[in-house]
């Protein structure tokens, strides 16, 4: 039996290479850097490192910021985050050509991102992105492959 990757506290983790969007390549492949996990960052941050990492292609390891926010916050934030993190993961399949399980993320994270559409926190433009994850989430139910196009998180440019 092979010893698993395991962290300081012994929590398993994979050190396996991963290409850009999350897939695990063999060990000893170059796989492209990952996130470091559980790193605190405020939200400004996390938008902003999320967003750079959307833009670069990378929704997988955008996804790991936003999965970093939700579980470090107890306060309301917490479904927010989740959601982001729903949307990013969403369009990690879209991209590896899942429609279904993009569809699904894309709904769900649309979803649970709704109580937030007014208040708009940290200036995330949810009504957007819920447009945005709507569209998606049709297009990959018609269609095998689609070129993903990374949401703007605080709306257009």
């Amino acid at each position: 039996m092979t010893d698993r990757d395991r962290d300081e506290a012994g929590r398993a983790r994979n050190a396996r290479p991963r290409d850009g969007l999350g897939r695990p390549l063999p060990y000893g492949a170059d796989g492209v850097e990952r996130q470091p996990e559980g790193i605190e960052r405020s939200p400004e941050n996390t938008i902003a490192e999320a967003q750079r990492l959307l833009d670069a292609g990378r929704p997988f390891h955008a996804h790991e910021v936003f999965e970093d926010a939700w579980k470090a916050t107890d306060g309301p934030d917490r479904e927010l985050w989740r959601g982001l993190a729903q949307l990013a993961v969403g369009l990690t399949h879209a991209a590896r050509g899942n429609g279904n399980g993009a569809a699904s993320l894309l709904e769900r994270g649309a979803v649970n991102i709704e109580p937030f559409r007014e208040a708009r926190p940290h200036g995330i433009d949810i009504p957007g992105l819920q447009a945005w994850a709507r569209a998606m989430a049709d297009e990959v139910k018609v269609r095998v492959r689609v070129e993903p196009v990374a949401p703007r998180l605080l709306g257009t440019p």
